[in-house]
């Protein structure tokens, strides 16, 4: 394969009905740091329809070019429509990198266009870097979330890795930045269409997502039962705040799975984050530990949690809640 003639680095644009995905503009701004280090384009993979008078924002957040492919076809995300209309434009444009959120539907897309374009995909990465070498850098979690093993696509382009939505940061947007848009048109193989979307039905949870917390109150095996977490309700309440769990407490049945922070579950990056019972283990660290501000609670003094923690109170979960939520409640009316 020659290499040469792959050059600057895509980023596949999620939208959902209309609306750009924070993942998108996460790498974005990831990707206008590796292109700087590799004096290449970033370049905005934009499909939908009635999308294309949002190609500037794209711009503005870091894009160099957006390739807007707008159809009736890309109206709602299917996998076969929209693997042939971004793969004809990968195979059209040859960018040396490929990166996409690793969402439900970016972890639906990337496989597919990996097969097809015959090359390796490196899933659910936390860190991106470009070696001396040029090649780029996939760091994810393996063995567990023991290992964090960085693989590299030596042989073939492009090099294509999902990255977690929340851990990168998108950039500052900058309104006066110009880019080139490029309308790209793909051909359909319109006999390859096997799925059709009859309704959408949406349910309306009346949450925020927690990805976009700014505090976040997460609670672990030590919060015990689901009296427990009423009790963190009541603390968020007063601090504006969401509530998340740990695993254990997901997999006990008393939160639901979109609430779940860590490797299986969503990263997140609050300006606050308390960790009530949590003892931190590596697949939880994973998801939490780049917040700018960390409140753990743990009866055990030894917990990992603590070693991330800016303020650990060592004491029992049930004891300290209640109290903190006193004196919040009384300090904050």
């Amino acid at each position: 394969m020659d290499k040469s003639i792959y050059k600057n680095i895509c980023v596949f644009i999620e939208q959902r009905d209309g609306n750009i995905q924070p993942v998108a503009l996460e790498l974005l701004g990831k990707a206008r740091q590796l292109a700087d280090v590799l004096n290449e384009k970033v370049v905005a993979l934009f499909s939908g329809y009635n999308i294309s008078n949002q190609s500037q924002i794209l711009v503005e957040y870091g894009a160099d070019e957006v390739i807007c492919i707008d159809e009736p076809e890309l109206k709602d995300y299917l996998t076969e429509q929209y693997s042939q209309a971004i793969f004809q434009a990968i195979s059209e444009f040859k960018p040396s990198i490929v990166l996409i959120g690793a969402t439900t539907i970016g972890r639906d897309l990337g496989p597919r266009l990996s097969a097809r374009a015959e090359t390796g995909l490196t899933a659910d990465c936390t860190r991106l870097d470009i070696s001396e070498e040029g090649e780029l850098m996939m760091t994810r979690p393996a063995f567990g979330g023991n290992l964090m093993a960085t693989i590299t696509c030596a042989n073939h382009r492009p090099q294509m890795s999902t990255v977690r939505p929340g851990v990168m940061q998108k950039a500052d947007r900058q309104e006066s930045k110009k880019g080139n848009v490029i309308n790209f048109k793909p051909v359909f193989d319109k006999s390859k269409f096997k799925v059709r979307i009859l309704e959408n039905v949406k349910e309306d949870k009346g949450k925020v997502d927690i990805t976009e917390a700014k505090i976040l109150i997460s609670g672990g095996r030590g919060v015990g039962s689901k009296e427990g977490f009423d009790k963190l309700q009541s603390l968020a309440k007063i601090l504006n705040a969401e509530v998340s769990a740990s695993r254990a407490i997901v997999d006990a049945g008393i939160v639901t799975q979109e609430r779940q922070v860590g490797q299986t579950g969503k990263t997140v990056r609050p300006d606050l984050y308390f960790a009530f019972g949590i003892s931190g283990a590596i697949q939880h660290l994973a998801g939490m530990e780049e917040s700018d501000f960390i409140i753990a609670v743990n009866k055990d003094k030894f917990a990992p949690i603590f070693d991330v923690a800016d303020i650990g109170i060592v004491g029992d979960v049930t004891q300290v809640i209640p109290l903190l939520t006193d004196r919040l409640a009384k300090e904050l009316v």
